[in-house]
Parts: C-alpha cells; sequence; structure tokens
C-alpha cells in the first residue's frame, strides 16, 4: 500500500494509463511482455532496469510502462475487460482478490507460479489466495513503522513510545503538537483500529467490525491525542500525506509513522543528512498494530504473451532479484532464502522492518477489500476534524458497509 498520489500526480498518471490502454497489449506477440510498474519514482528505475535483464536473458522483449499507483486499478479493470492493457500488473496486495473474483487475472494454481511457495514468506503468500486458489506472486512486503527523530528524542530524555498513551504523556517533552503527526489517510487510521483489537470485517465470521467498541476506542485516541495537544494532522485530505513528510522532514515533528518506501526520500532531506538520526520503532499500540502491505505480480486473463509473462513473474521475483531490490532499494523480499543474503540483512531498513512484519496485522483478503478504504477515509477524517463524534461517525461507516459493500456480512 502506498499513500496517494496529489491531484496533479494523480491527473498525469491517468492521462498516461488511458493512452497506454490503448496501445498496450493485446496486439498478439506472444513475446513481448507488457509490465505496469506502480511503484513510486524512487522505486521504478530500478524494478525497470531488473525487468528488461529479464526480457534480455530470457529471450523476450519487455516493455515497462508507469502507471500512477492510485489509478491503476480502475485503469487495469476498465482496459482488462476489453482485452487490452498490460500482461503482468503490478498489484496492490488488496486488489487481488477483487480482480480474481471479476475474471480479470489468470488462475495460476495448475502452473509453477502458483505450486512452487514453498519460499514465500506466510503473510505475502496468503495476499494471493482467492477461494483457496493461487492468483499472484508476491513481489514486496511491508507494513507501518514508527519513524523518529533520534537527536530530539534524545534532547527530550524521551524513548520511542510503546503505546499511544505513552506518546501522549511525552508529547510535552517534545514540544506539545510537534511531537507526533497523524496522516489521516486510511490506511495510517488502521494502526488506531487495530490496537484494542478493532477491525473494518471479520471475514471468518462475516461480521462487520468498523464500529465496535474496539474499533471506536482505537480511532478515538487518535482524536485524543489531538484534542491533548500531543499531535497534529493536516485537514485537507489530498495534501495530507506531503504535510506529513514536510513536517517530519524539515524537523517540525519529531514522529511519523510510515512505511519502508518513505526512507529514501527522508534520508535525502537535511534533517537525516546523518542516517543514523533517522530511528525507526514498533508503531504504538498492542503487539500486532500494522496492517500487512506490500505488492504482488499477476497476469492478467486472456494475455497472448501468457508464456513470456510466466517466465518474467518467475525472474522479477527469484531470489536473487529480491536480493536486488532489497540491497538497493531497502523494499522488503518476500522469499525467505532472500534473507540469507548478507545483502539483505545488512540492509538498514531490511533489518528494521524485518520483525515488523513478521508480526504484522493480517488483513481480510476479500474482493470487498479495497472498497472497504474508502469509507474508512472518510470517517477518519470527519473524527480528527470534529465533525462528528467518533461513535456516531463508525456507526454511519458501518451502515455504508452493510449498504453498499458487504451487504452479507451481519453489523455488530
Amino acid at each position: 500500500m502506498r499513500p496517494k498520489a496529489t491531484a496533479t500526480v494523480a491527473a498525469l498518471g491517468l492521462v498516461s494509463a488511458l493512452a497506454l490502454t490503448a496501445c498496450g497489449s493485446g496486439a498478439g506477440n506472444a513475446d513481448r511482455v507488457v509490465y505496469w510498474d506502480t511503484s513510486n519514482p524512487s522505486e521504478s528505475s530500478v524494478f525497470a532496469e531488473i525487468a528488461r535483464e529479464c526480457g534480455r536473458t530470457g529471450g523476450y522483449e519487455v516493455a515497462v510502462e508507469a502507471v500512477s499507483f492510485d489509478q491503476a486499478l480502475n485503469n487495469y479493470k476498465t482496459a482488462a475487460q476489453g482485452g487490452q492493457g498490460p500482461d503482468v500488473l503490478r498489484a496492490d496486495v488488496g486488489w487481488v482478490a477483487q480482480l480474481a473474483r471479476a475474471g480479470l487475472i489468470q488462475d495460476l494454481s495448475g502452473t509453477p507460479l502458483g505450486t512452487d511457495t514453498g519460499d514465500f514468506l506466510a503473510g505475502p503468500l496468503e495476499s494471493t489466495k482467492y477461494e483457496g486458489r493461487s492468483y499472484g506472486v508476491p513481489q514486496v512486503t511491508d507494513t507501518l513503522a514508527l519513524f523518529y527523530n533520534k537527536r530530539k528524542l534524545d534532547e527530550a530524555g524521551v524513548a520511542p513510545p510503546k503505546s499511544w498513551e505513552e506518546l501522549r504523556d511525552v508529547a510535552p517533552k517534545l514540544g506539545g503538537d510537534k511531537a507526533f503527526f497523524i496522516n489521516n489517510d486510511e490506511y495510517y487510521a488502521l494502526p488506531f483500529l487495530y490496537t484494542y483489537g478493532g477491525d473494518m470485517v471479520d471475514a471468518q465470521a462475516r461480521t462487520i467490525e468498523v464500529n465496535s467498541p474496539e474499533s471506536v476506542r482505537g480511532l478515538q485516541m487518535a482524536k485524543d491525542l489531538l484534542d491533548a495537544g500531543a499531535a497534529r494532522t493536516a485537514l485537507d485530505q489530498p495534501n495530507s500525506y506531503g504535510n506529513m513528510k514536510a513536517a517530519f522532514t524539515s524537523g517540525e515533528v519529531a514522529m511519523v509513522v510510515d512505511g519502508p518506501w518513505a526512507a529514501a526520500e527522508y534520508l535525502e532531506s537535511p534533517e537525516f543528512a546523518d542516517p543514523a538520526n533517522l530511528g525507526i520503532a514498533q508503531v504504538p499500540g498492542s503487539a500486532t498494530p500494522s496492517p500487512v502491505g506490500g505488492h504482488d505480480y499477476v497476469i492478467r486473463q486472456g494475455s497472448d504473451a501468457s508464456e513470456a509473462a510466466t517466465k518474467f513473474v518467475e525472474c522479477m521475483s527469484s531470489t536473487p532479484n529480491q536480493i536486488a531490490v532489497a540491497e538497493r532499494l531497502g523494499l522488503l523480499p518476500t522469499r525467505r532464502s532472500a534473507y540469507d543474503s548478507p545483502a539483505v540483512t545488512g540492509n538498514r531498513m531490511v533489518a528494521a522492518f524485518k520483525p515488523m512484519v513478521d508480526s504484522a496485522h493480517s488483513r481480510a483478503w476479500i474482493p470487498e477489500g479495497a472498497e472497504l478504504l474508502d469509507p474508512l477515509q472518510t470517517a477518519f477524517a470527519d473524527i480528527l476534524a470534529g465533525r462528528e463524534d467518533t461513535r456516531t461517525t463508525l456507526d454511519g461507516t458501518a451502515k455504508l458497509y452493510k449498504d453498499t459493500v458487504v451487504p452479507d456480512y451481519a453489523k455488530r
């Protein structure tokens, strides 16, 4: 999962993706793999280099097309429904079940991609399943962590807080609301939701949990931090992530919650010119307060380059290439064998995030998973802005889930 792009970037991504849809695969070239890469600009050149090398050594052509992450899902569905679009998509882990149910990606269960899976970490591998069958191959995995300005915490004489209550209590030593920035995007609501045992839904019990007492308590804690002057946020939601990054890289705030993809940009700022000043710790809260994130490779149903696409995914997800990605980008491999490499274990970001990934909170890998997030985003922003009390807001979200997203789930 990545934060949403700004409106300008999203618009450019939409134009680009629509153009690619018109001229992308579907032309019947079995030796040309069109790959939609949804990684961010700081990562895309590395993935493109590896992708082209896979094609060169594998005897097929690879066309790498960069597509804005926040536009990719809708553009892929539109293209694939018309028999167009990429042969291989880098999909968010939350998209796979939806695309599988819609018949827009290949069932890989009877192929080596679906059977030779023993080396993959259990959490990422679970995201590739739908109704017991395999529809993807794990690319990278991630979760959220607490990034902190070590110098500021040291000067204040405080340690990285292990609970939200502790964060609230130490905030005065860090300048009150300069202690922590809450990004009001939906993915960043999940650690608060999970802290006291809440969730969006329980897929096994088929119940709606977003307005459970535990969920209400979690999101209320985020509001309590603001009310106590222990944190700040941005009320203009489309710019929330950018505002959070700016506040942290300028030294205006001491702590934020973010993922491993953000580390490279943080380290480019003067505040973290000394990499040792960028601290990383478990998100405050329960033992498993952060969600499983990451991306999977999926192959389009009906691709004329299916054989070459299979070879491409095998190559991109191989242990050597996962090691290369970890070494160069600090992203976490999904293969156990990759962690045998000193190049992986010696990478600071990987070493910091791996224990958190191992204990990350499992998500509901259901087709409606992505649709659950937009209502949560609206609710989280409304709660933080004080537009309505937390219980009433989440009751409304639960009703929306029941009416439009998971009508066959029972309300709490």
